[in-house]
């Protein structure tokens, strides 16, 4: 595989971005059983967020409905991301083919949604956000494309070892 140690450091970025999740999941389980609307503004309290500004609002607006169920399945389908993300992470350090396909994949689907959000309005973190993701998939292709060209190469030599080979 090409450039290792930039494949194993997009790894690295895929566990964290798993451990991030997996992190927020068993956090929405400890909302269990408290008021969660208490809870979710006293989180936007202790980050100095405004409460009025649309992103704290809708958590808190979302912490008032939640019920035990509804923080259940966040938790779980918090689980099942960071395991594609571990799948993924684990796949890229071993440095396997279908890893970096995946790769390729699943940080393209993203990309239109950043952009989207860039569109809607410019900060440093959609920005940086959109820049990374360009990065790292534009670095996949490249490696995805010279792996290809050194299997191409690879195949032709064997061709023409074996036609130089006496029968």
């Amino acid at each position: 595989m090409t450039g290792k140690g930039g494949i194993r450091a997009i790894a690295v970025l895929e566990a964290t971005k798993g451990l991030i999740v997996l992190a927020a999941g068993i956090g929405a389980l400890d909302f269990i059983g408290r008021d969660t609307e208490q809870a979710a503004e006293e989180i936007v309290r202790q980050f100095h967020l405004n409460p009025a500004h649309m992103i704290p609002r809708i958590f808190i607006a979302i912490a008032q409905n939640a019920t035990p169920a509804h923080l259940w399945m966040l938790a779980a389908g918090a689980a099942a991301y960071a395991l594609v993300r571990f799948v993924e992470a684990y796949g890229l350090w071993r440095e396997r083919l279908w890893a970096e396909w995946f790769a390729v994949i699943s940080g393209t689907i993203y990309i239109p949604w950043e952009i989207w959000e860039l569109l809607k309005g410019i900060s440093w973190s959609r920005v940086g956000l959109l820049a990374v993701n360009l990065l790292v998939v534009g670095y996949l292709i490249w490696a995805l494309l010279k792996n290809r060209e050194k299997a191409r190469k690879r195949t032709e030599m064997m061709a023409g070892r074996r036609a130089a080979t006496p029968s």
